[in-house]
């Protein structure tokens, strides 16, 4: 016996079971109380239809009404049985009160009764014979609507609440068929190296003999770690794509119910829709939700939690990888999972996608640039620049910020103005022009962010300056200097850290130069210097003092299931000798950017200045403060030359004939 083939297009969801009882027994109650109550109503209204009317002999009564005119019009009503009457209304006295109702019955001898009628003047009619058959319906046909409809709306109910019930095991897995899939690899850029290494699923999704007629054996199951907004679920949907299959898709918070048992239900009905299905892709996001290593917590773990994740464990290993089922998951939290999610032959293989390089920036930028109109001044390259550390998430949501800003004011193309403030405002926060300084605490900050900029400028091994500004942004910044790296940096130099710690310590001397008092804007400053300085005492080995030698274990967020009291690895005298080479670094950082500032008191009091009168500088309008005591017109400025493409090798031509 064969089982029965489902479509990808038509997975099954919440089916009741056919061999299911039906409640007919509380229905049927409920029938039998309406049929009665229906026939009560229906009862009253006749007996109260009757009373109204009044019967009245033929002779001499109604004779005597006709001949005296007081029968305004009436009916001669012939039924079927044999049995004939007249029915009709009787004239009133007073025209607000409503004419009386009669009823006369007569028999067929009554031949003259419509010449009577005529002579008299009554107006009269006679209705068609009305079968017995249709006086039957009409009397039940009205009962029996109004039960089927209750009927109708009562077993519908029961259905869905029988549906509901049973339905808690089944899976939410909802499926993106083929023709709905519509990503390929064209859409995502950046991650090139997890484009390749994804690209073998690919193949045996659409050729799984090639891989099996050597005897190897696909993964099955590919793990997407990265942080938020690098496109981990994007990729997935393009594997889907390129692999023309069905696409399965479900959040790990899915299968976690509040009854026992129901997540572990919804995971082997979701690996069943996946056979059924096959060759499909089942893409778990978040898997992190359900997976968490098993016996966390102090006094136990949550049970409906590892139920689930057992029953992942047992569908992953139990299937035949020739059926063509690949899962893959994606969570920012490798570490918390459950070691047995991880070994070979589960989630065998890793899929790193990290934040994406300046090159992977600027394709993302060029790719969501093609949703919006862009002006002949944007340069995606130098956003790029400018936006380290910043996921695809980030990037398409600063060309929308940009798109609404244009928009905002009317423009016809999104210019390389908006691109810059829209960046500012999704790194920094947006303008917050309502927030009014003073004129001493706009000073100090004019002067704290030149101090800032001339650090950065006259230290060597800094990070270019891009520009800044006094004008507060967010909730936490007065002001900014912004870098802008010529390239992404893996790893940094001593020479390089300290130059940094010099630029933190430029505002704090600023302020001390200028007005014999310090305030707490340096505070952000402060912080980050004494982080870099403690890594590179404690982490990198860049102490003299201490020499080639890490000292402490590496910061990790405490999660359940991690030991929760960590032990010092040195003693108290090597902590101390460490807080004195932190204490060195920054004060050496502090005496460097003091005799800068002394060296270049006169640029720093023009900068800050020309920063109180227009608000925001550049880089070359701060170089041009220092080495020419102003800012140098367009006209003056050198135009910017492009550097030249370095020139390809020649091919080596092939020797000569001997």
């Amino acid at each position: 016996m064969t089982e029965k083939k489902q479509t990808p297009d038509q997975p099954q969801q919440g089916k009741t079971d056919p061999q299911a009882p039906t409640p007919f027994r509380g229905f049927l109650l409920w029938a039998i109380m309406l049929t009665f109550i229906l026939m009560g109503i229906q009862y009253y209204m006749t007996a109260k239809k009757q009373a109204a009317i009044k019967e009245i002999p033929y002779n001499p009564a109604f004779v005597n009404m006709v001949t005296n005119g007081m029968v305004a019009k009436c009916e001669v009503v012939r039924e079927v049985s044999g049995i004939s009457y007249i029915r009709g209304d009787m004239k009133a006295a007073n025209t607000n009160i409503a004419p009386a109702k009669f009823k006369v019955y007569i028999t067929d001898a009554d031949g003259g009764l419509r010449d009577f009628l005529v002579k008299n003047g009554v107006e009269f009619s006679v209705p068609p014979q009305n079968p017995m058959l249709w006086q039957i319906l009409s009397s039940v046909l009205p009962g029996l609507l109004i039960f089927g409809f209750l009927y109708f709306l009562f077993m519908r109910q029961m259905r869905s609440a029988g549906a509901g019930a049973l339905s808690f095991g089944k899976s939410r897995a909802r499926m993106l068929n083929r023709d709905k899939n519509k990503i390929t690899f064209n859409n995502v850029a950046g991650i090139d190296e997890s484009k390749e290494e994804v690209q073998e699923i690919i193949e045996f999704l659409k050729d799984p003999k090639k891989f099996q007629t050597l005897g190897g054996r696909i993964p099955k199951g590919v793990l997407l770690v990265g942080p938020p907004g690098t496109g981990k679920t994007l990729l997935a949907k393009a594997i889907a794509g390129e692999a023309n299959v069905p696409f399965f898709s479900i959040s790990g918070s899915d299968f976690v119910e509040m009854f026992v048992g129901v997540g572990a239900s919804r995971v082997r009905d979701m690996f069943e829709q996946g056979k059924r299905s096959a060759p499909c892709i089942i893409f778990i996001d978040e898997i992190d939700a359900v997976g968490r290593s098993r016996f966390s917590g102090i006094g136990g773990g949550h049970d409906e939690r590892e139920q689930t994740l057992n029953a992942l464990l047992v569908e992953m290993d139990g299937f035949e990888t020739q059926q063509g089922v690949i899962i893959i998951a994606a969570t920012n939290r490798p570490d918390v999972l459950d070691p047995a999610l991880l070994r070979p032959g589960r989630f065998d293989r890793q899929v790193v996608i990290d934040l994406p390089t300046l090159d992977g920036r600027h394709a993302i930028l060029k790719i969501h640039a093609t949703k919006i109109k862009l002006g002949p001044d944007a340069d995606l390259a130098v956003i790029a620049r400018g936006t380290p550390g910043f996921s695809g998430a980030d990037l398409e949501n600063l060309l929308n910020e940009a798109a609404l800003l244009a928009a905002r004011e009317d423009k016809t193309g999104v210019g390389m103005k908006d691109l810059e403030e829209a960046r500012d405002k999704v790194r920094w926060g947006r303008e917050r022009r309502s927030r009014v300084l003073d004129e001493k605490e706009k000073k100090v900050t004019a002067y704290h962010e030149a101090g800032h900029a001339l650090m950065m400028i006259k230290t060597l091994g800094s990070e270019p300056l891009h520009k800044l500004t006094i004008i507060p942004r967010g909730s936490a910044y007065l002001g900014a200097t912004m870098q802008l790296p010529q390239k992404d940096r893996y790893i940094q130099g001593r020479k390089e850290l300290k130059a940094m710690l010099v630029g933190l310590m430029g505002g704090r001397v600023a302020e001390e130069t200028f007005f014999d008092d310090i305030t707490s804007g340096a505070g952000m400053d402060l912080k980050e210097a004494t982080r870099i300085a403690r890594l590179m005492v404690c982490n990198w080995g860049m102490s003299d003092e201490l020499g080639p030698q890490s000292f402490g274990d590496q910061q990790e967020l405490l999660f359940l299931g991690r030991e929760v009291s960590r032990s010092q690895n040195y003693s108290e005298d090597t902590s101390r000798r460490i807080d004195a080479e932190v204490h060195r670094l920054l004060d050496e950082a502090h005496k460097t950017a003091t005799e800068t500032a002394a060296t270049h008191r006169e640029a720093l009091k023009l900068i800050a200045e020309t920063l109180i009168e227009r608000e925001t500088l550049d880089r070359v309008d701060v170089e041009d403060l220092i080495e020419f005591g102003r800012i140098r017109t367009t006209e003056e400025r050198p135009a910017v030359v492009l550097p030249a493409e370095e020139p390809k090798p020649s091919p080596i031509p092939p020797p000569l004939p001997a």
